[in-house]
């Protein structure tokens, strides 16, 4: 199976009550891979809501509370999807022949989607790619189509004429439709979307020669977003060679593991910070050598089965680039770059 995208979905900010709704779709160049040709999944916040894909031809309820909608939802859902199915057939063809690729794996996706803040504010984005590499967006303050690479440059201009205008019906739904299903969903989904699930945290520490290697597993925690860090001497952050990852467990909750390699004998003098939604104040862990080595062997291999897990029920992959910057684009019908998945 060649790879997609990783996609990463989260909300801005630890302690932040805002809600967003997104729209994720893809059409692949062919059967043969393992993958439907297309597909959509719509999410709130980090949760999945609901699936389509040409194979099953049925948009289906994934969150438990999206049942509450009714049954007659899900036949219009399916009807449309349907619908966009043999409308996107074509969406794909045109941007593989501007870069005269005829044969072999290729996707073509776009990601649309807005978010209502705590303050009232709102925030919403279009965004199209091809093999993994983003390929134009929306520009929804200008509502002009922009180009991130040059095969993408006739089919901005079209969309951008006024004899096109596609813009026109992407404002709307991301300004009003999108906002309104959002709110709905809320309605619905509240108790889940919004419940808090306290982490646990332990520190765990493998002495080598002449370093000592400090893992803070943050564990078992909902929502998604957490600031996890490591703190020297009480006051200074200590700075991490890679971006860390969060990943999911099969219970619906998230885990991160972040490390940092100190000189042996100062272990004392790290600790780390924790902060999110579910506390009230930064919790603040310490590695205790005592234990250290016992609990390390068990949360390793507990870490290591739900890591698995996590994977294989997250993962969507990426097929050229780790960047979330999704969705697609190609020189489709006016009709086709304006199609909307909506539940």
């Amino acid at each position: 199976m060649h790879p997609l995208f990783l996609l990463i979905l989260g909300v801005s900010g630890v302690y932040s009550a805002s809600h967003s709704l997104q729209f994720l779709s893809t059409f692949v160049s062919g059967k043969g891979w393992g993958l439907p040709e297309y597909s959509t999944v719509g999410y709130v916040d980090d949760q999945q809501i609901m699936n389509y894909n040409s194979d099953l031809r049925l948009a289906r309820p994934v969150a438990q509370w999206m049942n509450q909608l009714g049954p007659e939802i899900w036949n219009v859902q399916t009807m449309r999807c349907k619908s966009h199915d043999v409308a996107l057939k074509h969406t794909v063809i045109t941007p593989m022949s501007r870069v005269n690729q005829t044969e072999g794996f290729h996707s073509y996706q776009w990601m649309s989607g807005c978010e209502l803040r705590d303050d009232g504010s709102t925030a919403d984005f279009y965004r199209y790619g091809y093999d993994g590499v983003d390929l134009m967006y929306l520009d929804t303050q200008k509502w002009v189509y922009v180009p991130n690479m040059p095969e993408a440059d006739i089919i901005t201009q079209r969309w951008n004429s006024p004899d096109e205008r596609v813009w026109e019906g992407n404002k709307n739904y991301l300004q009003i439709e999108c906002i309104e299903l959002l709110m709905k969903y809320i309605k619905h989904g509240r108790d889940d979307l919004e419940k808090r699930v306290t982490p646990e945290v332990k520190v765990i520490g493998h002495q080598l020669d002449k370093v000592t290697k400090l893992s803070c597993w943050v564990y078992g925690f909902y929502p998604r977003a957490v600031d996890v860090k490591w703190i020297q001497n009480e006051q200074d952050e200590v700075p991490l060679d890679e971006a860390q990852q969060i990943l999911p467990n099969p219970d619906g909750t998230y885990q991160i593991r972040v490390t940092v390699e100190v000189a042996a004998g100062e272990e004392e003098r790290y600790s780390c910070h924790v902060d999110h939604s579910s506390l009230e104040k930064t919790r603040i862990v310490k590695w205790e050598p005592k234990s250290g080595h016992t609990i390390g062997v068990i949360i390793g291999a507990v870490f290591g089965c739900l890591v698995v897990l996590g994977i294989a029920g997250f993962l969507i992959y990426k097929k050229k680039t780790s960047d979330y910057k999704t969705t697609s684009t190609s020189e489709a019908s006016s009709d086709s770059s304006n199609i909307t998945v909506t539940a």
